[in-house]
Order: C-alpha cells, then sequence, then structure tokens
C-alpha cells in the first residue's frame, strides 16, 4: 500500500470513523460521500454474526494462519468484515460480543512504513 493511501484512510483505519446523515441519522462504514454526510466515529463495539477460520493465508501473511475473520454488526448498525484477535478459533461463537482494536497488520520494507488497521476482539 502506497503512503498516499494509507494516509487518506487513517481515520478509518485507526478510529473506526465512518459517516452519520444529518436527517436519517444513519450511519455508514466506510463514510458515504455528500454533503448531508458528516463524519462520525463508531464505538467500536458489536457481536460476531459469523466467522471462518482462515487455514491458506494470502501471499506475505503466511506466518498468521490460521486467523480468524468475522462479520462484525457494529452497535450502531453497519456490518464489518475484520479479523478477530486475542481469540482461540474454538472459542468462538456467534453473537460474542467484541470490541475494536489498533494492531500491527505489516511493513512496505525499505521505505519504513507500518500499517496498523483495526481488528476485534472479545470484551474484556
Amino acid at each position: 500500500m502506497e503512503l498516499a493511501r494509507h494516509w487518506r484512510q487513517r481515520n478509518a483505519r485507526y478510529r473506526l470513523e465512518g459517516s452519520r446523515h444529518s436527517t436519517t441519522h444513519a450511519v455508514a462504514f466506510p463514510a458515504a460521500q455528500g454533503s448531508e454526510w458528516l463524519p462520525y466515529t463508531l464505538s467500536g463495539r458489536g457481536s460476531v454474526l459469523t466467522y471462518a477460520v482462515v487455514h491458506q493465508a494470502s501471499t506475505g501473511h503466511d506466518a498468521e494462519s490460521p486467523y480468524i475473520v468475522a462479520i462484525v454488526q457494529l452497535s450502531e448498525g453497519p456490518r464489518i468484515t475484520a479479523q478477530l484477535t486475542d481469540v482461540s478459533a474454538n472459542e468462538v461463537e456467534m453473537g460474542m460480543q467484541v470490541e475494536m482494536v489498533t494492531r500491527l497488520m505489516g511493513d512496505t520494507g525499505p521505505d519504513g512504513l507500518l500499517l496498523y488497521a483495526y481488528k476485534f476482539r472479545p470484551v474484556l
């Protein structure tokens, strides 16, 4: 990921910032575009709707395998796909309450850019 794109996405990646409609108060993540949509930081809390254990990792993520990917229903309404952390596959349950955490996702190598993003863990 190039630096410019990473910088543009920093609010969503680090603060789970989406948007909220000024009239209907509907919440969108990622942020919706338009003058009627205002920046809105989501609570980062939700529940697991469904999940899968990934055994065949994508290129560059072999060391992380196996890992858990879930669809999380955020308390504000949007659904988000994210990796689960701090939990083993046999502990995950549908409906489990989770919260967002920011974790290192990788680095770009010689240019020194560290890439962070959101993951979800069981509520402590």
